[in-house]
């Protein structure tokens, strides 16, 4: 155009002025021409502006005046069609400049270069009176100036199978996506014959990604080599994903068919009981104008209202659990998306309001995961339905993000979005829905919140009377309607005893912990993360750590901790015991538990493949770093080292030699941990090399029975009472002789469990914090001889059930 060019920063449009769509110019037209710029085709085209994409890829915006959009076409005349080829000088849109500039907002133009990702503006011709066709800006590749065959050799593709277990939702996605944003190269990944941004999260999650799908990543520019390894990697061993292997499809879990007609059945997704009258949440859709107020103000309000919804976002990432500040920082990953933002702003800048403009940028990505054939990848489409409401609750000041429920209500919904379970937590009981699964985010926050959770109940559950009571057990997967009653008595008065056992359990929890015979049971706390649930597990009456997850602190970086902040965060924990003792666990990664840092292969059967020890003894360095801020840390108070997933006596002996050569003459116990058949069978030797022993049930459990406790087919049936491991254990122990035997996994915590434990000779048990106080009143209540006949009698029963049936009536006057 021919006129005044003056910085962008002269536009009076936050749009505009504050870069949003990118870097660029502005000019105060003083003719009624706009002409192409340049060479390149048309990618888009409207009465009122125009983006030119040339052969190099470049993407210039030419926008006449502001707010033009409003004016429905009236004062101009458009010469072009979008992916028509333009010359430099061809004339694009003609305009009646009287008119334009008694209605519009302003005259003034913008001239925009949109994807500043790939190209940069080295130089511009500001502050002057310009002619059409004088130079007005240069545009180069952020890598510089190439030549057609340089440019060649700077884009770059790899290709990688994706190990997320999950595929690409929305944690590992924001993973990738933050990996990406390091890097200048513009970095795609490529699936099924579509192509995603690998800097935006939605355009990544709505590929539909499996585990084992195999992507091509592309990258362009300068450190294209860099970016597409660095993704690759990411993309192969799945850094920060949860330990949950998915299976190859989903699998519906199987309902057990009601027994009356007031029984709905669902699935677990938070185990507990819960009585209370049924309050339906019902979320209509939330209502909003498609036409805007100006591109100003509707662009303000949108990024006023993101930055609302991100902050209450952060809030809430901090009081919460480990898993639910998980979920939040991927729901703050998703609404920094940078490409729904700029589709959000193309429909602001097309005359749209904030709220329809925001509706319209995440329901074209939810849209894609609701038609993935990908159970956990729809699951993932409502956080993205959460985001979309929470912004326009906060676009309206009418709008409430939640109903107004009443307190100690069973709530009743389709769906509940993890926002909306989160503001209302505090007043429910229980929670019950027709649709969602046992994987979602709700049920992992449920979990986390302590309420008892169904989910996939089916339509009848909403038939249910506003305000009936119900009983909610979650743990057999019921909800009765109406029910009589002596039944609501009965579940209250289970919940009523639960919680005074709880209430009376917490008064003598830093009690020490005996057997009703005077035999002292060690009651230890297992951590995953650092100080603050150190201190936690102790007002909950742990006598110490059994067991110190260390992988925290290997997750979501590009290299492993140097020595110097393991050994801190490891005092850290140290302090925070105020003497009680610290057991920690070296790096348990392998099969699902990758790092991003570690270039493992890939295998068919991770399980039976680079595990626990073996990693460890496959990188050397990794091992010395950790055994020696161990070392540093066992000088400030009591720590034993504890070897993950030992089957030889070699691998102790490897570990030993590194801490000879590390510490010299100084004291370190240390421990391994008998987590395979084969480990167990030769527990004597083990013992003989060790200073003390610890059984993961859990694992013990899925090898002995060869079943993957979180594959649906098999799940129920991994049971750690099976006779089989239970005799296992007591060959453990047994072996140990005088050693200490702790246990560390799941079958610890297990109230009917425990007892048994306790009779196979296991004198340490390890279990999460909130698990203690009970299961020290449980100890307390029974003698060692019992413990004794009860573990006799459960070796010699046929199965599990038979076994938890056997230590239900024996523990009858015990358990709440």
């Amino acid at each position: 155009m021919q006129g005044w060019v003056a910085p962008l920063d002269e536009v009076p449009d936050p749009v505009f002025s504050d870069r949003m769509l990118g870097d660029g110019v502005a000019i105060d037209p003083t003719d009624s021409a706009m002409h192409a710029p340049c060479d390149g085709v048309v990618a888009s085209a409207a009465a009122h502006a125009v983006t030119i994409r040339t052969s190099e890829g470049a993407e210039i915006l030419i926008h006449v005046g502001l707010e033009t959009v409003a004016l429905g076409g009236r004062g101009l005349v458009p010469h072009v069609r979008e992916g028509e080829a333009v010359r430099a000088g061809d004339l694009l849109i003609s305009f009646d400049l009287d008119f334009i500039a008694t209605h519009a907002k302003s005259l003034i133009s913008p001239v925009i270069l949109i994807n500043g990702d790939a190209f940069e503006i080295t130089r511009t011709n500001l502050n002057r009176e310009a002619a059409r066709g004088d130079f007005l800006m240069e545009i180069r590749r952020r890598n510089g100036a190439l030549t057609a065959e340089s440019l060649s050799q700077k884009r770059v593709q790899r290709e990688a199978s994706v190990g997320f277990a999950h595929g690409l939702h929305a944690r590992p996605a924001a993973l990738i996506a933050n990996a990406a944003k390091g890097f200048r190269a513009s970095l795609s990944i490529s699936f099924g014959g579509r192509a995603a941004n690998a800097k935006s999260v939605t355009a990544l999650m709505s590929l539909g990604v499996r585990q084992g799908d195999r992507v091509i990543v592309s990258a362009e520019g300068e450190d294209a080599d860099a970016a597409a390894e660095r993704v690759s990697d990411l993309l192969r061993t799945a850094a920060g994903e949860p330990a949950t292997p998915r299976p190859a499809a989903h699998v519906e879990p199987v309902l057990i068919p009601a027994t009356s007609p007031n029984e709905i059945r669902g699935i677990c997704a938070s185990p507990g009981v819960a009585v209370g009258p049924i309050h339906h949440l019902r979320t209509a859709e939330m209502e909003v104008d498609e036409a805007g107020k100006g591109i100003s103000a509707e662009t303000e309000a949108l990024t006023r209202a993101v930055v609302a919804v991100r902050s209450r976002l952060a809030g809430s990432a901090e009081k919460g659990s480990r898993a639910q500040r998980d979920i939040l920082h991927a729901h703050i990953a998703l609404i920094e998306d940078t490409e729904l933002r700029r589709t959000a702003l193309v429909q602001i800048e097309a005359g749209k309001s904030a709220g329809y403009a925001w509706r319209a940028a995440l329901r074209e990505t939810i849209s894609a995961l609701e038609q993935l054939d990908d159970h956990l990848m729809r699951e993932r489409a409502k956080d993205i339905l959460d985001l979309e409401r929470q912004v326009l609750a906060a676009l309206s000041p009418d709008a409430t993000a939640a109903q107004d429920v009443p307190a100690g209500s069973l709530l009743i919904a389709e769906n509940v979005l993890p926002s909306q379970l989160v503001a209302l937590g505090a007043k429910l009981v229980g929670i019950c829905t027709a649709s969602g699964g046992p994987m979602s985010h709700v049920a992992i926050i449920a979990t986390g919140m302590g309420i008892p959770a169904l989910v996939g109940a089916g339509e009848a559950v909403l038939a249910s009377v506003e305000g009936s009571m119900a009983i909610l057990n979650a743990d057999a997967g019921v909800l009765l309607l109406n029910p009589e009653e002596h039944a609501r008595a009965d579940a209250r008065a289970r919940i009523e005893s639960h919680r005074k056992l709880r209430q009376a359990s917490l008064a003598r929890a830093h009690e020490d912990c005996r057997t009703a015979d005077g035999v002292r049971i060690a009651v230890f706390a297992n951590l995953q993360s650092g100080a603050a649930e150190a201190t936690a597990a102790i007002e909950q009456g742990a006598e110490g750590c059994g067991l110190l997850r260390t992988e925290f602190l290997f997750v979501d970086r590009a290299a492993p901790p140097p020595e110097d902040e393991q050994a801190a965060e490891y005092e850290s924990i140290l302090r925070a015991l105020d003497g009680w003792p610290l057991t920690i666990r070296t790096l348990d990664i392998g099969g699902d538990k990758p790092v991003s840092f570690l270039p493992m292969p890939r295998e068919d059967n991770p399980a039976l493949g680079l595990r626990g020890v073996r990693v460890s003894l496959a990188w050397p360095d990794i091992l010395r770093t950790q055994l020696a801020a161990i070392v540093r840390a066992g000088r400030s108070g009591p720590c034993r080292i504890l070897l993950p997933m030992i089957t030889s006596l070699s691998e102790i002996r490897a570990v030993r030699a590194q801490l000879k050569d590390i510490h010299g003459g100084e004291s370190v116990h240390l421990g391994a941990m008998i987590e395979t058949p084969a480990a167990a069978m030769i527990a004597s030797e083990i013992a003989q090399e060790t200073d003390f022993l610890s059984i993961g049930s859990n694992d013990l459990t899925q090898y002995t029975l060869a079943m993957d406790r979180t594959n649906p087919h098999v799940s129920a049936q991994a049971d750690a009472l099976h006779p089989a491991v239970l005799r296992l254990i007591a060959a453990t122990a047994a072996g140990a002789g005088e050693k200490p035997v702790c246990v560390c996994g799941g079958l610890a915590a297990d109230l009917l469990g425990a007892p048994i434990l306790i009779g196979l000779g296991v004198r340490e048990l390890s279990v999460p914090p909130s698990t203690i106080p009970i299961l020290k009143s449980v100890i307390r209540a029974i003698s060692t001889q019992q413990a004794q006949a009860l573990a006799r009698e459960s070796s010699r029963q046929p199965s599990a059930e038979a076994v938890r049936e056997l230590a239900r009536q024996a523990l009858s006057g015990v358990l709440p």
